[in-house]
């Protein structure tokens, strides 16, 4: 991933459309190896201003395979991510925002996105002073949290050429939840699969706190994407292969794109567009470094 840089001179007069509620309080339970402080219920407790009432919760929004997350109230992230520590301001924010830009992210659709999502809610307490920093961050399981940089190239780069929002985008990878909230601000509807039960548990809840309505979590193996669902016009890869699976190819619609690091120790960034429904075309954007994408499913 790309190095921290100094922060640009300009501001950017960014919209934070998206919404959030009150945290939701009630522990799940998580096996040993995760912390089960790490969620954005627990943060947003502690960050948040409280509103007089909880915010409801539509019926069967949960279920055992997929989540589908309720209809968000009438106020911003950023609003409900005001905190009193200046090292998860609302200033602090802005000042990634405006680093993402010196480091030649131009897409102010996707600056907005990046800051209207609160990233202390999704990494442990004890982390929330370096949420803001450009690096990845644990998230257990031998699992991280995608550097801000990362993110935000990779999303402007599914975004490329598109007018609005991307109608339909998958992610491999669900993590904590972060990007797939980044996601939600700059698509229709999104979908996202996890291979690591407590963390597609965990990013359940991370994301039921934000109350984000066109996000659908799935547990299952990543590298066989979602064919009941597809096609898609944006796929995203958070953990790099050797090669993108043949499987995840047949899956993008026809004019769309998928971004994926490839490699073991050398990583780079690719760009795959399938411009017919038998051809597909590469191109190798920057050098990355990620987890390693695997199959199969785990707890």
């Amino acid at each position: 991933m790309s190095k921290d840089q100094d922060p640009p001179k300009r501001r950017f007069p960014l919209t934070l459309d998206q919404l959030t509620g009150r945290a939701d309080r009630q522990r799940a339970s998580a096996a040993p190896q995760l912390n089960s402080l790490q969620t954005a219920t627990r943060n947003a407790a502690q960050h948040s201003p409280q509103p007089s009432a909880p915010a409801p919760v539509a019926s069967g929004a949960v279920a055992s395979s997929s989540a589908v997350l309720p209809k968000p109230p009438s106020r911003s992230l950023a609003e409900t991510s005001a905190v009193n520590s200046p090292l998860v301001s609302d200033a602090v924010r802005r000042a990634m925002v405006q680093r993402l830009s010196q480091q030649g992210i131009q897409d102010a659709t996707v600056l907005a996105a990046m800051e209207a999502v609160p990233r202390h809610f999704f990494v442990e307490p004890g982390l929330a002073s370096q949420a803001y920093i450009d690096a990845s961050l644990p998230i257990g399981y031998h699992q991280t949290i995608s550097q801000p940089y990362i993110v935000a190239r990779m999303i402007e780069v599914i975004r490329d050429g598109i007018e609005g929002k991307v109608p339909r985008v998958l992610e491999i990878g669900t993590g904590c939840g972060y990007q797939a909230a980044v996601l939600a601000q700059i698509a229709n509807q999104v979908y996202t699969i996890e291979r690591i039960r407590p963390l597609h548990e965990q990013a359940r809840r991370n994301l039921r706190a934000l109350l984000i309505p066109n996000l659908r979590l799935h547990y299952g193996d990543g590298m066989l994407g979602l064919p009941q669902l597809a096609p898609f016009d944006g796929i995203i890869l958070a953990a790099a292969g050797l090669e993108v699976p043949q499987a995840l190819l047949d899956q993008i619609a026809v004019g769309g794109r998928l971004v994926a690091p490839v490699g073991v120790r050398n990583q780079v960034l690719k760009l795959i567009r399938r411009i017919k429904r038998n051809e597909w075309t590469t191109e190798t954007l920057e050098r990355c470094h990620f987890v390693p994408l695997r199959p199969g499913t785990f707890g």
